[in-house]
């Protein structure tokens, strides 16, 4: 008797033809398309996969840009919240971080000088790029974290040049009795903002306000993303 439980050579190779042509057939069946218009197909998937990758990552990209945009506008609206509270209680309004009106944050000596860091156009339209493109540029020497460098929720990127803005101690009229840092999260409500880069910090500085009575002139806050400062930055001049 022949044992049917162990299959012969012979029968394994039968078996094997078998499944294999109904293997073939079912695929012909399939609403009628051959077995080349099948792999016609698959061919083009991966044509199709191939190309998309460069153009998925490019959206990704923008992706990143647009939210980083978005959170720096949330930063200014929250900075124009202040500055309205600040000029109702203090007589005058300022920005997180400025110990006074008058009193800039970072290393910035006027509006120009931003400009140098940021790019800028003039009135005949001609844009001048901007120097501050890398997160570990030389310049983040001149600007101030929005959440703190060490910040657990958001830390600057090992590398970095931005520091934290500190409390001028010693000045008699100053209304500002708070580092910067500690001043933008209790806007946030002890929330802080993330970068969508990996390199990615939120920052700012503060071109000072000066004159008095009729004469006297606002401060001008600049919110930037570290990542690329030049590309990713808006201003809030009341």
């Amino acid at each position: 008797m022949i044992n049917k439980l162990f299959p012969t050579k012979l029968d394994k190779e039968k078996i094997m033809k078998q499944t294999l042509k109904r293997i073939i057939r079912n695929v012909k069946s399939i609403n009628g398309n051959s077995l080349a218009e099948f792999a016609t197909t698959t061919a083009l998937m991966a044509t199709l996969a191939a190309t998309a990758a460069p153009k998925l990552s490019e959206m990704s990209e923008g992706a990143k840009a647009e939210k980083s945009m978005n959170e720096i506008d949330k930063i200014l609206v929250q900075a124009r919240n202040f500055y309205q509270t600040t000029s109702d209680e203090e007589g005058r309004g300022r920005f997180p971080g400025q110990d006074k009106f008058d009193v800039a944050v970072g290393g910035h000596a006027d509006q120009a000088d931003v400009n140098d860091d940021l790019g800028s156009i003039d009135a005949q339209g001609v844009a001048t790029a901007g120097s501050f493109t890398s997160w570990d540029s030389n310049d983040g020497t001149k600007w101030r974290s929005v959440f703190g460098i060490a910040n657990e929720d958001a830390k600057q990127a090992a590398g970095g040049n931005v520091s934290d803005d500190t409390y001028a101690s010693g000045c008699p009229t100053c209304p500002g009795n708070e580092a910067g840092h500690n001043e933008w999260i209790a806007l946030f409500a002890g929330n802080t903002l993330t970068s969508q880069y990996q390199d990615g910090h939120f920052i700012y500085a503060v071109v000072a306000g000066g004159g008095s009575g009729l004469s006297a002139y606002p401060p001008v806050l600049y919110v930037a993303d570290a990542e690329n400062p030049s590309d990713f930055n808006n201003l809030l001049e009341p």
